[in-house]
């Protein structure tokens, strides 16, 4: 018995869906609109005679289902990608010096490139990673090609590709005391984010204390999740076992942290395909928000 085709834009669609978390969402990365997501869906569903998502007034969430789907349509978009890359733009080839900041999605980034790596397997990368001021000195220094680096107040260049909301976090069990000044996990200095962290609660005339610093973002990371006490990241950085803090009056609203790229006028030819694909990849990130 032949079966149906299943049609990449309905896989497309089911993607889009699985990693935004909605309809409205995934409608702005696929450029469709909400109602034809949702018909995309529903004929998939069809096609495959099972549902892929559990639906509710509150939430939307991948069926048992829709978690084993969305590991081969991810398999089957990546492999389409790569076939119409190869066929419709000229291979990429050479070395590209990438810096790319530590706390640019760390969750996720290794997956990113290793993807990469399959898509232009002509490209060979040689990867500098460290805080944003590190690699802008050595872009600067020209030991690198292109780097992804937070923007600062110091270091205002470069085109702004992804805004990130900063948010206050804590370990979930975390007993905050407010007759207390505020007990502060950061970095040592120089750091836009230690340097963020005393403005904003300066704009509140909140006292505070650094009760652990650390030189890198995965010890504030550890620090923090063990409990030790508060501080201010990304929100890509939220990892199990903490929460995010929400009192604007004692924990002030923050602005969005930018992510910038440089070096596009450098090495066109290898700088532009990386950014057009983690673009195209991280659209749908829900702690990313594309630049206009």
């Amino acid at each position: 018995m032949r079966h149906p085709d299943l049609e990449l834009d309905l896989l497309r669609a089911f993607v889009a869906v699985a990693e935004t978390g909605s309809f409205t969402a995934a409608a702005s990365v696929v450029h469709r609109s909400q109602s034809a997501v949702s018909q995309k869906v529903l004929r998939l569903e069809e096609i495959l005679g099972r549902r892929v998502f559990d639906r509710t007034s509150r939430m939307l969430g991948l069926t048992a289902d829709g978690e084993r789907l969305l590991v081969s349509a991810r398999q089957m978009l990546e492999l389409n990608d790569s076939i119409m890359r190869s066929w419709r733009e000229p291979p990429a080839s050479g070395t590209l010096r990438l810096g790319v900041s530590d706390d640019f999605i760390p969750g996720e980034l290794p997956k990113l490139l290793a993807r990469f790596g399959r898509l232009y397997p002509g490209v060979h990368v040689d990867l500098m990673t460290g805080l944003s001021l590190r690699l802008l000195e050595a872009y600067d220094a020209d030991r690198l090609d292109a780097v992804i680096a937070k923007r600062t107040a110091a270091q205002a260049r470069g085109r702004v590709i992804w805004r990130e909301p900063l948010v206050w976090l804590a370990s979930a069990d975390y007993q905050l005391d407010f007759s207390r000044p505020a007990r502060l996990v950061m970095m040592v200095p120089p750091c836009s984010y230690r340097e963020m962290t005393i403005a904003a609660l300066d704009s509140v005339r909140r006292e505070w204390t650094a009760v652990c610093t650390a030189s890198s973002l995965m010890g504030v990371q550890a620090a923090v999740a063990g409990g030790l006490g508060v501080t201010l990241l990304g929100r890509s950085f939220v990892q199990e076992g903490m929460q995010i803090l929400r009192a604007p009056e004692l924990w002030p609203a923050l602005p969005l942290s930018e992510v910038i790229v440089l070096g596009e006028d450098r090495s066109p030819d290898l700088v532009a395909p990386l950014i057009a694909f983690l673009s195209e990849s991280l659209a749908g990130h829900k702690a990313l928000t594309p630049a206009a």
